[in-house]
């Protein structure tokens, strides 16, 4: 497995200026045209570009950190995917002051392109969540102009082959740079690197061939997403470009807090009130989790604060089977008012305490005495 880091010879925690700064140094030192016939530096040069083309891009690198190289494979459900390497070379003319010949530098605009991608805010109810659900998404996005099909020209009008590229899209410019003169080959200025000349320019999307329309997508929630989950839809982003496929739609997704559970992965966690004669004495006791009100058994003697749990009756798994657990924790509640007559059996309960009890009470005052006496 390569190491994208280790090809550029920097730190994984290296910042972007660094990152930049170790491509500039490796593209000058393997570049083909610096290096003429040399295979090996031909390959190197392609490993430092990958590198540079996964580590500058911030969605790509924590993909690969995650991942590694099966974040680059077609198909990778990852946030941003791989577009080829039109912006790496833009940063190579950058550093480089423009002048390397096209063997790498091509940029035929009739070269089928994948659409972007889009991003969608949904926010859910805690339990729309937990068992999933379904919503419209209101999205805004780029597609074939529906006047002009695309061809950027109005109906009835013609669309001529550039005289100056010949229809190819790129012309070639010769250039000084400080490694001497070379070539280039740029887009085509008369015609943006299309290979054509549009006479007149459709009325709707004024010659582009694209249009913004807004769409109303219907997504599925699946049971058990979490807060900061991320579902994607291939194919629902921007349309491409010149028949290349279309983007992929990213749901980002946010959860409200539930005033009664709160969730821990795939675990939920409640207090349950109980009375104080239901904790002494024991007692059946209702519990309510995310189906149901389901009947417990509660021993005599819990103190508050402890804990129970009921098996896979927690938040189902995301793309798996089975549930968390559910866990409720005891709180005593001791009532504020009383009558007479509960007050009276309540002082005579206190005069037949147990003896552990009065055991263990003496037990700690004596060990806080002791405290004071040292």
């Amino acid at each position: 497995m390569r190491d994208f880091y280790e090809i550029l010879g920097i730190k994984k925690e290296a910042t972007q200026r660094e990152i930049k700064k170790a491509y500039r140094i490796q593209a000058k030192k393997y570049h083909p045209d610096l290096n003429p016939g040399d295979k090996e530096a031909e390959q190197q040069f392609k490993e430092v570009s990958l590198a540079y083309e996964v580590l500058s891009d911030e969605s790509k690198r924590q993909n690969y950190d995650l991942y590694g190289e099966d974040s680059l494979k077609d198909g990778f459900a990852g946030q941003g995917g791989f577009g080829g390497f039109g912006d790496i070379f833009g940063d190579l003319f950058d550093i480089f002051g423009g002048g390397f010949s096209g063997n790498y530098a091509s940029n035929n605009q009739k070269v089928p392109k994948r659409g972007g991608d889009i991003r969608a805010d949904v926010q859910l109810d805690f339990k729309e969540a937990v068992f999933g659900c379904e919503k419209d998404v209101n999205i805004r996005r780029t597609e074939t102009c529906r006047s002009c099909q695309g061809s950027g020209a109005e109906e009835g009008t013609e669309i001529h082959k550039c005289e100056r590229c010949h229809g190819s899209g790129q012309v070639r410019e010769s250039r000084q740079s400080p490694f001497g003169r070379v070539v280039q080959v740029v887009p085509c200025p008369d015609c943006q690197g299309k290979g054509e000349v549009i006479e007149t320019p459709c009325s709707h999307c004024h010659g582009s061939g694209r249009e913004i329309f807004s769409r109303k997508i219907h997504v599925h929630i699946p049971k058990g997403v979490n807060n900061k989950s991320i579902l994607s839809m291939p194919g629902e982003g921007n349309h491409g470009e010149n028949g290349g496929p279309a983007g992929d739609l990213y749901i980002y997704i946010s959860v409200k807090e539930d005033p009664i559970f709160k969730r821990k992965g795939h675990d939920i966690y409640i207090d349950l009130p109980v009375s104080y004669m239901d904790a002494v004495l024991g007692a059946k006791i209702e519990v309510p989790t995310l189906d149901s009100i389901e009947s417990f058994d509660l021993p005599p003697g819990t103190v508050g604060g402890k804990i129970f749990s009921l098996q896979g009756k927690g938040v189902p798994k995301l793309q798996s089977v089975g549930r968390g657990d559910f866990y409720f924790r005891v709180e005593i509640i001791v009532p504020q008012k009383i009558s007479k007559r509960q007050r009276e059996l309540l002082e005579e309960l206190r005069g037949e305490s147990p003896s552990e009890a009065k055991t263990e009470r003496k037990g700690f005052f004596d060990r806080v005495k002791e405290w004071f006496e040292e």
